[in-house]
């Protein structure tokens, strides 16, 4: 086994902990993009605020594709470094790379041709439409330095370097955050361009993000001509990386598509929607400042669960991921305890206005309550990434927010209580759901054997 990769017989404490801690900083750093953005587009105008709420999401489900073959290639690349055979899993890493940037100019051109069905499906306000399509214009340029970002930063996580994406993340914060003051709020001294300013500033971030990464590949010898395997392998190969990335990227699009919906039923509450929509948005960036170590543990999971069955030693896969699940959901729960005093004057530096800081705070209370249930659900989602098991998050995820969260959103929210707190009530309900049905798939269902075995490979 080459010995940059650790053995995976037995995992211990402290490599499961090197591994999250540069992750839980590394997504410090890309929340801090997205709340820095929030922030201050909310001290332009709350309908402004508002919007980007919208685009966001809206941003979210274009980066599906390139999310879900990440998850493919990390669940190919860690299994193939597992099994000792890291020239695998350096043309996995082409081959991922190489779909994903195909694909992101197809995806780039529908977000442009669709956006108005996209915005009449979300009920946008009238009197948001404007700004709403001015940002969506430039938020397309966005997209391909995120995919080229996506990527890359895969490729690093499954060789267990965690170092690079944090000080990727630190470059794409930095820039975004002067971007954003500056030309944002034309501190500085720089030109104020309003909320125009803050998409650009998004830009220059990401893409500078993006060419750190290209960099460090070609320094490290992750990435050289043998990545661009034969079509014989390409051919071979592809199956699987398809397999585990469809399951993930259905997964993600009815997700997101889900979000949407709940925007939408948010954004059509009897009273006070343009408030109800504007705190949604600060609460669900106050929100996930909190699941970021989730996030990180999902990712620790989700690799070394690959290294383990690469290796072949599925009980060691089951022992790792209970251990990181359970460990990831009691930290975070404390965490939430700590924080729910706070919720107030959190809500009140997110967003200034008095109306939609009570919408942000109700939020808030609701999903601080649901964290053990929503960290065990992530990370569980993570583990069974590793393993090429996406199918089984698909169903699960798809069912806690077809099923139960968005008819409860919309019964309590609309018939019952009237008010934006039903939606959110509904949100907890469907994260109890998910993570019992996760912890059933878990125990009690046989989801290593999806795992890219020795035998298949060697065909490949």
């Amino acid at each position: 086994m080459p010995p940059h990769i650790s053995s995976p017989s037995r995992v211990s404490s402290r490599e499961i902990w090197n591994l999250t801690w540069p992750q839980i900083l590394m997504m410090l750093f890309q929340f801090l993009v997205g709340f820095t953005d929030v922030v201050v587009a909310g001290r332009i105008h709350p309908n402004v605020q508002a919007a980007f709420g919208i685009i966001i999401q809206c941003q979210f489900t274009l980066l599906v594709v390139g999310m879900a073959l990440s998850n493919g290639g990390i669940a190919a690349m860690s299994q193939s470094l597992g099994a000792g055979m890291p020239l695998r899993a350096e043309r996995y890493a082409g081959l991922m790379t190489t779909l994903a940037l195909g694909l992101c100019g197809l995806i780039v051109l529908l977000g442009w041709v669709l956006r108005d069905i996209i915005f009449s499906l979300l009920s946008v306000p009238q009197n948001l439409l404007p700004l709403t399509n001015e940002l969506w214009a430039v938020v397309l340029w966005v997209i391909p330095a995120n995919y080229l970002a996506i990527q890359t930063m895969a490729i690093f996580r499954s060789r267990k370097n965690v170092l690079i994406p944090l000080a990727s993340g630190m470059i794409m914060c930095l820039f975004n955050a002067i971007g954003d003051f500056g030309f944002g709020l034309g501190m500085f001294g720089l030109p104020n361009f309003g909320a125009q300013g803050i998409i650009v500033s998004s830009l220059v971030a990401v893409s500078a993000g993006a060419l750190f990464n290209c960099f460090m590949l070609w320094k490290k010898g992750y990435i050289s001509s043998k990545a661009f395997a034969p079509l014989r392998w390409q051919k071979k190969a592809a199956p699987y990386l398809l397999r585990v990335a469809l399951p993930s990227g259905g997964m993600q699009v009815l997700w997101q598509l889900g979000y949407l919906v709940l925007f939408t039923i948010t954004a059509t509450l009897p009273m006070n929607q343009e408030t109800a929509l504007a705190g949604l948005t600060a609460g669900m960036r106050i929100e996930s400042l909190l699941f970021l170590p989730a996030m990180a543990f999902s990712a620790t999971g989700s690799v070394l669960v690959g290294h383990c069955l690469g290796a072949g030693n599925p009980a060691e896969a089951k022992r790792v991921g209970l251990r990181v699940a359970a460990t990831g959901a009691i930290l975070m729960s404390l965490v939430a305890a700590i924080m729910f005093p706070f919720v107030p004057a959190i809500s009140a530096f997110v967003a200034p206005d008095a109306a939609v800081q009570a919408q942000a705070i109700s939020y808030m209370r609701y999903n601080l309550v649901s964290t053990p249930f929503t960290v065990t659900s992530m990370v569980m989602t993570g583990i069974l990434t590793g393993a090429g098991a996406t199918l089984y998050p698909m169903k699960v995820n798809s069912m806690s927010i077809w099923l139960v969260r968005l008819p409860l959103a919309w019964f309590l929210g609309h018939i019952l209580w009237q008010d934006a707190a039903g939606v959110f009530c509904a949100m907890l309900i469907s994260q109890c759901v998910g993570a019992a049905a996760h912890y059933y798939v878990f125990l009690r269902l046989n989801w290593y054997r999806f795992a890219l075995t020795a035998k298949r490979t060697q065909r490949a």
